[in-house]
């Protein structure tokens, strides 16, 4: 079985974000870059299906430019087998989906799978639009994930309870809170780290793709106003707060 997994390349949720150009792109100035939670999370589920004895060739993919490379080898370092960067700007979801659909359809892969959402723009509409582009079955925010045989077999949150899915390849699905058993991703050791240097990564150039959205301006969340203390025998003045300023009563 051939996987494709989808590798984000986005800023520790720890960095202080900043823009530039007139509030339109990110400042990447001392910006530290990860791979997305929820893709290391899927990856890590990958590799313990294939140490538990499912055969298994793991590629991954990311689109971006030379910057990207860092978070892809540390992808490798995990214990995937080689991976495809393609050379282009990640920006609009449509054109990003159009070369992770373009990868597969060249590759002769099995299964894509992408995070449920990334953690810098938070869209999660990866996953369906890749599946629209290659007319496949699909599943968003699967929290189980496990393979038996030819088989897929899925778990999904729903209101009130648990949708249990079994599905067939090729299939595309998108990993959300649970996919992976374990809490934590697997920690690249340095017989990883040193094998992932020497493991293909091939650059490939994007298929023609028009964005159909484009990033007008950043703003940042407006600042927390100060916490007022209210003596607790002063309800009257409680009440007023929260009618006045809060504006929830």
């Amino acid at each position: 079985m051939k996987a494709l997994i989808c590798i984000g390349h986005v800023p520790d949720t720890t960095s202080k974000i900043k823009f530039t150009d007139n509030d339109t792109k990110f400042d990447t100035t001392d910006i530290k870059y990860i791979i997305g939670p929820y893709e290391e999370l899927a990856l890590t589920r990958l590799l313990d299906l294939r140490d538990a004895g499912t055969d298994m060739h793991i590629t991954t993919v990311t689109v971006g430019t030379q910057e990207t490379e860092p978070t892809i080898r540390k992808a490798l370092a995990m214990g995937a087998d080689d991976a495809v960067r393609v050379n282009a700007e990640a920006s609009d979801n449509l054109f990003i989906a159009k070369q992770i659909a373009e990868v597969f359809k060249n590759g002769d892969y099995d299964i894509i799978i992408t995070g449920k959402e990334s953690i810098d723009y938070n869209g999660g509409q990866l996953e369906g639009m890749i599946a629209e582009f290659l007319n496949l079955p699909s599943v968003s925010g699967a929290s189980k994930f496990d393979i038996e045989g030819d088989k897929i077999l899925l778990e999904q949150e729903i209101e009130g309870g648990t949708l249990k899915l079994e599905a067939s390849f090729p299939f595309v699905v998108s990993a959300g809170k649970g996919f992976c058993p374990e809490p934590e991703p697997r920690i690249p050791n340095m017989r990883g780290i040193m094998t992932a240097r020497k493991k293909p990564l091939q650059v490939v150039e994007p298929v023609a793709k028009e964005a159909v959205t484009e990033i007008i301006k950043y703003h940042l969340p407006e600042p927390k106003p100060a916490c007022k203390m209210i003596d607790p025998d002063n309800v009257e003045e409680l009440v007023r707060l929260l009618h006045e300023e809060a504006k929830v009563i």
